[in-house]
């Protein structure tokens, strides 16, 4: 079936749009090729310098945008007229405004105001904006069949903006990281900016801690101080065969054990361990045993890595004496979250991706059910809503 390639962030030190830029050059992209695609703008005013340097013994690549305007203060509509009037390819525009897109609906909900309204303040600045694109543009040269992402480091304490002094991750951070998992080590300064945040989280469409992917080349993009920890992104590119687990048919195992003499109550805390840490899916059926005796089984599905780990917890947590396991097949859909905005109010909706083609539209229950209760409509009326207003946006991103 072949081989597909998987661009994978390596954020255990956070993210930020110049370490973006500085790993993808590190990884192979033309530094000359991306000055000469950023020109396509028509932004004036900065300078790209690409450099080699290192933090903690670990060498790579900077790359700094010298802008020299600092205070740019420009709304959504002037960054998507830039970019729509640039002569760039279609791929690298429409990433480019689902980046900035969604850091547009972050600070709108941060700051109680419509997207229309928000005015960027460092985002909005001539570096800003060529991180950004210039995040497209790699995309676009490297062109990976995945994209991947580690948990993302966020760091902690606070960080001084244009909106004062304000807590690690900034709230606008914070909200373009929802549904995404994050991690704070005790590194006591902001490891990952709004930018670098819009970045993966418009990118990604998986975050794993799991590198199921033969390495070809890593690379590291370097950041702009001394932390207590290498400040640096790394990224890897690598190989898949197109029968491992992470894309269409692949291998995965399925772990069982019958339990007949465990407190009901302890159930919930089980099947919380399991999932938070691998378990793809864990749940209990009703059963008779022996004796017709009552019963539950409890059922978890994993990737062969992580059978141990998941056989520790069951044996730890549970009265089991024993489990059976077996290898099975599984496929699954790519799937991402958008939100999506209703006369009633954003959100989130789950898509399904099959052969390129989006066939699964979710909406988020509990979301649907406070805007049905605030209303006083129907919970089916809200679905019918917010579906809607997805394919509507889903139209007019693709000149459908």
């Amino acid at each position: 079936m072949g081989t597909r390639t998987i661009l994978y962030y390596d954020c255990f030190s956070g993210i930020s749009g110049d370490m973006n830029l500085g790993a993808m050059v590190d990884l192979g992209v033309d530094g000359e090729y991306l000055q000469e695609e950023l020109k396509k703008l028509n932004l004036h005013g900065y300078r790209l310098n690409i450099y080699r340097a290192s933090r903690k013994g670990i060498a790579g690549t900077k790359v700094d945008v010298v802008s020299d305007r600092h205070h740019d203060h420009r709304k959504l509509f002037d960054i998507q007229q830039i970019i729509e009037e640039s002569s760039l390819n279609e791929r690298v525009k429409r990433w480019s405004a689902e980046i900035f897109m969604k850091v547009a609906e972050a600070e709108a909900k941060v700051h109680g105001t419509s997207i229309d309204d928000i005015h960027f303040h460092e985002v909005g600045a001539v570096d800003s904006i060529v991180d950004i694109v210039g995040a497209a543009i790699c995309r676009d040269t490297l062109n990976a069949d995945s994209i991947q992402c580690s948990p993302v480091e966020v760091g902690g304490g606070f960080v001084d903006c244009s909106h004062g002094r304000l807590p690690v991750p900034a709230p606008a951070t914070a909200e373009i990281l929802t549904n995404v998992p994050i991690r704070s080590e005790g590194v006591s300064s902001e490891l990952t900016t709004p930018t670098g945040a819009a970045i993966v989280a418009t990118f990604a469409e998986e975050f794993t801690v799991k590198k199921d992917f033969t390495i070809l080349k890593t690379a590291y993009g370097i950041g702009g101080r001394d932390h207590e920890i290498p400040n640096v992104l790394r990224v890897f590119m690598g190989e898949m065969d197109q029968n491992c687990l992470r894309d269409g048919y692949g291998k995965a195992v399925v772990i069982e054990t019958n339990i007949d003499d465990m407190n009901p109550e302890l159930y919930e805390h089980v099947i919380g361990r399991l999932l938070t840490d691998g378990a793809m899916d864990a749940y209990l059926t009703p059963i008779i045993m022996k004796k017709n005796r009552p019963a539950i089984q409890m059922t978890v599905l994993c990737g062969e890595h992580d059978i141990e780990k998941i056989t520790d917890i069951i044996f730890r947590e549970t009265t089991t004496l024993g489990i059976r396991r077996y290898s099975v097949e599984r496929k699954k859909m790519n799937r991402s979250v958008v939100a999506v905005e209703t006369p009633y109010g954003r959100v989130d909706v789950k898509i399904g991706v099959y052969n390129g083609e989006v066939i699964k539209l979710k909406p988020e229950y509990d979301q649907c059910r406070k805007l049905a209760e605030e209303h006083h409509i129907p919970l089916h009326r809200v679905y019918e809503i917010v579906q809607e207003a997805y394919r509507c946006r889903h139209r007019k991103e693709n000149n459908i």
